[in-house]
């Protein structure tokens, strides 16, 4: 299934994409794309339902993030060799975590204002893990049962104010607008090998990124697996499981972006994302 919620930001209802790309509205059915829906006995009743039954909803309407709920947004970084290389640091010998703020959260389509201040805002695509189960120390055998399924995520960072302002990773991570998620959650079984999923990212209709999760230094199971051992995943959280390379810091030289910068990124299954940067606040 491809879940999606649809409208005004904070106001989105659920609903899903039908196998002829229609938009169906689910509102008569769930309340939200959140919570109990999306472990395996809620997605497995939304799979019961007759499809076709379900009424056609205008597609010129905004999409939202596709999950709604999350607690906590989990990030991990320099998780493909390439992308470390190029940032000039050592591949981590375990996951290497942080947080974005969950204020960060946006549509695939919603604009992004560059904060006051922000002189290296750059760009990462990313598939992101929707967690379906409350998941807390968990074996890497079993990890990818809570997982609800899988999203497409644009990790915007701030440079400077990620690696020069102390040393907290959050801090360049999380301006509103930085976390777009979406456009769809893929559920885990209509994803046939999460591990070979191709990514791209353009800026302004120039390639910047290529990359294939199978090039991932730590897979999907062992990053949910990892994080449960110090704190328990909830239904609707999120952990996004970091970039091929190509980042604009990885540039020679370093390409940031700018107001009116447009970026799309996508792939194949996970569907497409598209940001217009605004000039700064």
């Amino acid at each position: 299934m491809r879940l999606v919620r649809f409208g005004e930001p904070g106001s989105e209802k659920p609903g899903l994409i039908d196998d002829e790309n229609h938009l169906r509205d689910l509102s008569g059915e769930i309340d939200d794309i959140a919570g109990e829906v999306l472990s395996r006995h809620g997605l497995e009743k939304l799979r019961q339902i007759d499809v076709k039954s379900l009424p056609k909803t205008d597609p010129s309407y905004r999409l939202g993030p596709p999950v709604g709920g999350t607690r906590n947004f989990v990030a991990v970084g320099r998780n493909y060799a390439e992308h470390a290389a190029e940032t000039g640091s050592d591949v981590p010998t375990e996951p290497l975590l942080f947080n974005k703020a969950v204020s960060s959260i946006a549509g695939p389509r919603d604009g992004v204002t560059i904060p006051k201040g922000a002189s290296q805002v750059d760009w990462e695509v990313e598939v992101a893990v929707v967690i379906g189960e409350r998941c807390y120390q968990v074996e890497k055998g079993e990890a990818l049962d809570y997982v609800a399924g899988f999203c497409l995520c644009n990790d915007v960072s701030e440079r400077v104010w990620q690696k020069e302002r102390g040393g907290q990773w959050l801090k360049g991570k999380s301006a509103p607008g930085f976390g777009p998620l979406g456009p769809w959650l893929v559920t885990r079984d209509a994803i046939e090998d999460p591990a070979s999923l191709e990514l791209w990212l353009d800026v302004n209709g120039q390639r910047m990124q290529t990359g294939s999760t199978a090039d991932m230094i730590f897979d999907f199971a062992t990053i949910v697996s990892y994080a449960s051992q110090f704190f328990a995943l909830e239904p609707g959280d999120i952990v996004t499981t970091g970039t091929p390379h190509g980042v604009g810091a990885g540039q020679k030289p370093p390409v940031f972006l700018k107001g009116g910068d447009i970026v799309t990124l996508g792939n194949a299954v996970l569907g497409e994302q598209r940001q217009v940067f605004a000039a700064q606040g």
